[in-house]
């Protein structure tokens, strides 16, 4: 069995609107509490980094797994959305909506795209980040495949 160990500095000086740092290997960001939920602002915060490590997390599971499937790929896009619901002044992270628009080369075959039909459907299933938060955070799939 193989673990990987990743490690994260953070440096906060206190208070709810203050503006911290973090770095962790390539991530070096100034966090804050983001504008939406009456914070300064500045930097990330971690309702982008959760939805950045969801985000990123399924496009390079799909990119892997439509290279391992040899699928003529032109070219792979995402857009993701977080929503937080606030209610009696609990903030809980409710759903994560992934939005990949695919598009196979003019060559792919009507069997080429029901592999990638079902591989993205499978990459969110895969994909660790997702499988962490199966059963506490709604992860939906809009595809647009072509």
């Amino acid at each position: 069995m193989a673990e990987h160990h990743f490690h994260l500095q953070a440096d906060w000086p206190g208070g709810r609107n203050s503006e911290g740092y973090i770095e962790s290997g390539n991530l070096q960001t100034k966090i804050s509490i983001p504008p939406e939920m009456d914070g300064p602002g500045i930097g990330t915060n971690p309702d982008e980094m959760l939805l950045g490590a969801a985000a990123t997390c399924y496009i390079i599971t799909l990119g892997a797994m439509i290279e391992r499937a040899s699928l003529p790929l032109k070219s792979m896009s995402l857009e993701s959305e977080g929503i937080v619901d606030v209610t009696n002044s609990v903030f809980t992270y409710k759903k994560i909506i992934h939005r990949p628009t695919v598009n196979l080369q003019v060559t792919a075959d009507s069997n080429d795209h029901e592999k990638l039909a079902k591989l993205v459907q499978k990459a969110e299933k895969s994909c660790m980040i997702s499988r962490a938060l199966k059963g506490n955070v709604e992860i939906t799939l809009e595809e647009n495949l072509n």
